[in-house]
């Protein structure tokens, strides 16, 4: 008689994977690559339709102040009007820098005699460094907490503090 060996005749119980380390390692997985991932902001340029239309455009009651900073080597000169006439220059400092306090109280009474007004171009001639045509941005743009209140009507007709100067900022010549 021939004896069956006993390895054979135990069955062996079926092992089951552990599926848990593996979906921990995918899970993980998942998390970086989400935290990875550089999502792309969308950023909307809005711009005004241009009206058509048979009849003449109405006169403005007012010419508009068209106000142009022309930015050289050695000043900014301040323009307004149409067609543009110079009416400020500003020289450099002896330290080789632009006097922003000048120009930003220059263009505080300019924004009281012209409280409608929202935009000014900028011209630079002069090679400028990217901090100094920021420091001229902000002298024009913002109004300082030292700087004399302006109030203007609103909708209402109630007065309203401003918080900006000139705040739509045009760039005229930027492929010269």
């Amino acid at each position: 008689m021939i004896k069956i060996p006993s390895s054979r005749r135990k069955k062996k119980p079926e092992e089951k994977l552990n599926l848990v380390p593996i979906m921990d390692a995918v899970f993980i997985f998942i998390f970086f690559l989400l935290m990875s991932a550089n999502f792309v902001k969308v950023f909307e340029i809005s711009s005004d339709v241009p009206i058509v239309s048979d009849q003449e455009p109405p006169k403005p009651k007012k010419d508009p102040l068209a106000l142009t900073l022309t930015i050289e080597d050695k000043e900014i000169v301040l323009s307004k009007g149409i067609p543009s006439r110079p009416f400020k220059k500003i020289r450099r400092l002896g330290d080789g820098k632009y006097d922003l306090e000048t120009l930003h109280n220059t263009i505080v009474d300019l924004k009281k005699a012209n409280l409608d007004e929202n935009s000014i171009i900028f011209e630079p001639i002069a090679d400028l460094t990217y901090e100094e045509i920021v420091s001229i941005m902000d002298a024009v743009r913002l109004l300082k907490n030292t700087d004399e209140a302006i109030f203007m009507k609103n909708k209402d007709g109630l007065d309203e503090k401003i918080k900006l100067l000139f705040s739509q900022i045009l760039f005229g010549n930027l492929m010269s």
